[in-house]
């Protein structure tokens, strides 16, 4: 059986180490997320966790990371001047979902209802 594909931003990620019931499905599935969104979480990390902790969360998640070109950068920005709401990060993640053609994993309110996307609250 193959493992399902998500581009899980930051909001998905936080969530799981959270332990919402609601993200186990996706836990076996193969994640991409970009730097910037590992600097996302890691940072809310950091008021809540030792340093051990976060230094695991990164550890474990760094290779997950996938990086961006500059279409992907135009893309985003056209899409940010768009909707002036979504956050840069968000804006990156969701263009390399469409472009690889998978599901942009969030429960960002702002995605509820977009094409391509996953959405779990």
């Amino acid at each position: 059986m193959t493992k399902a594909v998500y581009f899980f931003d930051s909001y998905a990620i936080i969530e799981i180490i959270k332990g919402n019931k609601n993200y186990e499905k996706y836990t076996n599935s193969i994640i991409l997320t970009t730097k910037l969104n590992l600097f996302e979480v890691f940072y809310s990390l950091l008021r809540y966790l030792n340093e051990k902790e976060y230094n695991t969360f990164l550890d474990r998640y760094i290779k997950f990371t996938v990086d961006f070109d500059k279409e992907i950068i135009k893309e985003a920005a056209k899409l940010k001047l768009q909707n002036k709401k979504l956050s840069m990060t968000d804006c990156i993640g969701y263009c390399l979902a469409n472009k690889w053609g998978i599901k942009f994993l969030t429960g960002d309110r702002e995605f509820e209802g977009l094409e391509n996307v996953e959405f779990v609250k």
